[in-house]
């Protein structure tokens, strides 16, 4: 994506028509960036309507039948293919952006604002306790006030979908999911670009944020190490000690020592209570386990 161009914001609509219209420029202008695009409508889902519809029970098509209808699997930079998807759509009143489709393989990590949840502090944690920082990149506004961070990933490597599993509120946009571009009109609002990132390239994931979004590998059963003495409750008591802002840190630190140290598996369960008494959930202790348990095998990764 070429640093000098930027996303258009738009006038104001005043008339479906017009919504549909302006949908189809910004979902074209996104596709010259290299963007494959599907049209959506004011509930953010795709806009054209599955061909199997009445078929429920049938094989799961991904567009091999040829017809239009598929989500995120219609997803195309052809300028040609673009517009006949908005023309069997016209009630389309935004676009999503296909992830982790060459060029970019782009990764969306959605920091949500619904129902209290912190998600702008739950990455500032998680960015700090594994030593991490985001690039400048894109970053689109949605009307509720969350955000969306533009990442890329290497060709290689497949980022899966989730919902909350790094944190409450963090869900990450991977293959086989889109996020809403900026200039889509919703029925809560409209997405835009946040102020001085319009022109910005979507900036590589970093490495230590890329392992946490990959399921761990499998790895052979081995005999669990009884953890004894006064090293495992020392951690124990390290976690124990920790402030609201450095619970993430202290956690991820002890866990990291303690597969260091070959009790990492035997010691879980004291450290996530622990780390449960400091104010962290369960989920995400055990999140920051096995982070630390994937960076103990993998150290120079």
């Amino acid at each position: 994506m070429a640093t000098t161009d930027r996303f258009p914001t738009g006038p104001v609509v005043r008339h479906p028509g017009q919504a549909a219209k302006l949908a189809l420029a910004h979902a074209l202008s996104a596709a010259e960036r290299g963007l494959a695009v599907i049209p959506l409508s004011r509930t953010k889902l795709p806009a054209v309507r599955s061909p199997h519809r009445d078929q429920p029970e049938g094989p799961r098509c991904h567009g091999e039948c040829g017809r239009p209808g598929h989500g995120v699997y219609d997803a195309s930079t052809d300028p040609s293919r673009i517009r006949a998807l908005f023309a069997a759509a016209p009630w389309a009143t935004g676009y999503g952006i296909a992830c982790g489709l060459p060029p970019h393989h782009l990764i969306g990590v959605d920091l949500d604002t619904k129902n209290g949840t912190d998600s702008t502090t739950a990455l500032r944690e998680l960015a700090l306790g594994h030593r991490f920082t985001i690039p400048p990149t894109i970053v689109v506004i949605t009307p509720s006030g969350g955000r969306h961070l533009w990442l890329t990933g290497p060709p290689d490597v497949v980022v899966p979908n989730s919902a909350g599993r790094l944190a409450p509120g963090i869900d990450i946009r991977g293959a086989g999911g889109y996020l809403v571009g900026p200039g889509s009109r919703t029925a809560h609002g409209v997405y835009t670009t946040a102020p001085g990132t319009d022109h910005l390239a979507p900036a590589p994931c970093p490495r230590a944020l890329l392992r946490l979004l990959l399921p761990p590998p499998p790895t052979p059963r081995a005999a669990r190490v009884q953890a004894s003495g006064s090293h495992g409750e020392g951690l124990v008591r390290f976690v124990l000690a920790a402030h609201a802002g450095q619970r993430n840190t202290r956690l991820f630190w002890a866990a990291c020592r303690a597969y260091e140290d070959g009790i990492g598996e035997s010691l879980t369960d004291a450290l996530v209570a622990a780390a449960v008494h400091t104010g962290l959930t369960e989920h995400e202790a055990r999140s920051t386990i096995e982070s630390a348990a994937r960076m103990s095998r993998d150290p120079t990764a």
